[in-house]
């Protein structure tokens, strides 16, 4: 992967937490979940005297996971921490909406779409929609429908509503590193599924991977930037705590590594169009 320098993969939910990578990376790539391993395992490379790169693998709908880890990687002790170096996320959502764009293509226009993905938070499930939308608005097949392994919709559920909508046949589209088990759907006439192949091939995944660890790296050597602040931010405006009501700021604060913190009102729109002042209190 990159001479002298050890590679950690941090999995969570859309990786079966390393499971659906098993086989598909280099063997010298540690594959882990967040948490006591990925900190057990950066203390065990840099004990060695290795330069860590650390890759949070999501495609771009856990944005938790790579807030997680910079936690994680901000926790090992100041003298060690210094050769650890957080990467970009493997993918982004924008990168998810290509590769699904791109399976799409090769799917008959007759078939259905049923995108399936393992489920997660209620923010991180009504992302997949989203870009299920985005794949009907750009692809030629009429029909995309969303389904969450562990969720709901199931499979099952999914291929049910498609065929309620008139398909004739289905293609399971994964979008996420691991195939979707073919559901067993009971009731009504038999409904053909198939199942496309991973969304990203174990080669595309090992040259993403490489490049996301040698922009890591450059980024490193050039400005000295471990990636470990940015990473603390990427799950701000997800999640319950920026849902409000129209019409409704909110104050908070954000802690800050010389001890002291800020707070702001986000602007909201009112009724008649202006938004709020923003304010801030050093």
């Amino acid at each position: 992967m990159a001479e002298g320098c050890g590679v950690i993969a941090v999995c969570g939910h859309e990786a079966a937490y390393g499971r659906a990578l098993e086989g598909l990376v280099d063997p010298e790539v540690a594959v882990v979940p967040n948490g006591r391993e990925l900190f057990r395992s950066i203390s065990a490379r840099l004990r060695r005297g290795e330069e860590t790169v650390v890759v949070p693998m999501t495609l771009g709908r856990d944005p938790e996971l790579v807030a997680d880890t910079a936690r994680t990687l901000r926790a090992v002790p100041g003298g060690e921490r210094a050769p650890t170096v957080l990467a970009e996320p493997f993918g982004t959502a924008q990168h998810l909406v290509g590769w699904l764009r791109a399976a799409a293509g090769r799917v008959p226009e007759a078939s259905a779409l049923l995108v399936t993905a393992p489920s997660g938070d209620p923010f991180e499930d009504a992302e997949l929609y989203r870009i299920a939308a985005l794949v009907r608005r750009y692809g030629r097949h009429a029909l995309v429908e969303v389904a969450f392994t562990g969720g709901d919709p199931g499979p099952a559920e999914g291929v049910r509503r498609c065929r309620l909508l008139g398909a004739e046949r289905v293609m399971l589209l994964p979008a996420g590193f691991a195939l979707p088990e073919e559901p067993e759907v009971t009731g009504g006439d038999p409904l053909p599924v198939d199942r496309a192949g991973p969304l990203v091939s174990a080669s595309s995944l090992r040259r993403v991977l490489a490049e996301r660890v040698a922009d890591a790296r450059r980024r490193w050597r050039e400005h000295g930037d471990d990636g470990i602040a940015a990473g603390l931010t990427a799950a701000e405006n997800h999640g319950h705590s920026h849902t409000h009501p129209p019409g409704e700021g909110h104050d908070h604060g954000h802690p800050h590594d010389h001890g002291t913190g800020h707070t702001h009102t986000h602007p909201h729109p009112s009724a008649d169009g202006a938004g709020q002042v923003i304010r801030s209190i050093a």
